[in-house]
């Protein structure tokens, strides 16, 4: 039992004597990170550039799929923005990453799988139940 116990000991000690050396050796740790503010003004600016285009499809009176198309393709690039470098997303673990942003892309997809079925059964519907005349 006692060899157990020197033998943790032992352990514990060579664990902790890097931790020693260092702090002795003058290396420093900073806490969280440091980012510089010319990465948040040029966010800020291709946010605005990306708000402005968005105000521009409804400024133009773009109709149809192609209006919903870009405002979509904006409001991703917008949001794509705002999670990676607002909510320090760019700077996780890929795994993390993942399991955070994996989820609503599926979603997505099968929102798209939807639409595309939606359209499939209305044109049935419209083949094979409209009224004749």
């Amino acid at each position: 039992m006692t060899n157990v116990g020197v033998h943790l000991e032992a352990q514990q000690h060579s664990l902790q004597a890097p931790v020693h050396d260092a702090s002795a050796s003058g290396a420093t740790h900073t806490k969280g990170q440091q980012h510089p503010i010319k990465l948040y003004l040029v966010v800020w600016g291709w946010l605005f550039v990306l708000s402005t285009c968005s105000y521009l499809v409804d400024y133009f009176g773009l109709h149809g799929h192609f209006r919903w198309s870009l405002i979509l393709l904006f409001m991703m690039l917008k949001a794509g923005l705002i999670v990676a470098v607002f909510m320090h997303m760019a700077w996780e673990r890929l795994a993390l990453a993942y399991a955070i942003l994996l989820p609503p892309v599926l979603v997505l997809v099968f929102v798209a799988i939807m639409v595309f079925e939606s359209d499939y059964t209305h044109l049935l519907r419209v083949l094979f139940f409209a009224p004749t005349a």
